[in-house]
């Protein structure tokens, strides 16, 4: 992929007045172009085969559920269309939503709350990030998964160099094995690093499932702040 190619998007928002603010804004971004909206989970299925996007612009809430429709679409695309690019849009900072998107793994995702819709830049980085298959994720949604950890600073600080390495290699989607394989460790010593990180992480007593996407968020923040 390279920054020059013109980013194809497809956009799903049941709302007219929001949908029509979003296509104004890609109108005037050079490198995109909106090939199509639609307003619920059927429209997009069936968008996403007429149109072949490069990326996905998508409500969290839309018909004909009014819940968790664009994370479903995510998870439908990792599957049918994994080359997609998805950028899911909520209302509010819903933690569980954030981590059902990336479950499947992160790259390629991004999760923003609406508000950010008015910052072009911010919207249109996500955008590009998803389409090179990086991830983002709302600060706001990292704030609160922190504040959860009732730390004072990131719990990522806590991890040695060789720690940090193996959760660099769980948030690229590596298994155990490919870690193993990448960092020249054996699978026991790959278990204990991953055993590490997630009782530093305080994620130690939460559902097995949840580990590891709530590591990479954690990471993700890490990383977003050294960027700042």
């Amino acid at each position: 992929m390279t920054e020059t190619a013109t980013i194809r998007v497809l956009l799903a928002e049941d709302s007219y007045v929001v949908r029509e603010g979003i296509r104004a804004l890609i109108d005037t971004q050079d490198g995109l172009q909106l090939v199509g909206t639609c307003a619920d989970l059927p429209a997009l299925v069936a968008g996403v085969e007429t149109w072949s996007p490069d990326v996905v612009l998508t409500d969290i809430r839309m018909p004909p559920d009014q819940t968790d429709e664009g994370v479903r679409a995510a998870q439908w695309l990792r599957s049918a269309h994994p080359g997609i690019g998805v950028v899911v849009l909520s209302q509010y900072v819903e933690e569980d939503y954030a981590v059902r998107l990336l479950e499947d793994g992160s790259g390629g995702r991004a999760y923003l709350l609406k508000e950010r819709v008015g910052d072009v830049e911010e919207l249109v980085e996500a955008i590009r990030e998803v389409h090179r298959g990086g991830s983002v994720v709302d600060r706001a949604v990292v704030d609160t998964l922190i504040a959860s950890r009732t730390r004072q600073h990131s719990p990522i600080d806590d991890l040695t160099a060789r720690e940090r390495d193996v959760l660099s290699q769980i948030a690229g989607g590596s298994n155990n094995r490919a870690i193993s394989e990448r960092l020249d460790m054996s699978a026991r010593a790959v278990e204990k690093h991953i055993n590490s990180i997630f009782a530093k992480l305080g994620l130690a007593d939460e559902p097995d499932s949840h580990h590891r996407v709530r590591a990479v968020l954690l990471y993700i923040a890490a990383m977003d702040a050294g960027r700042r």
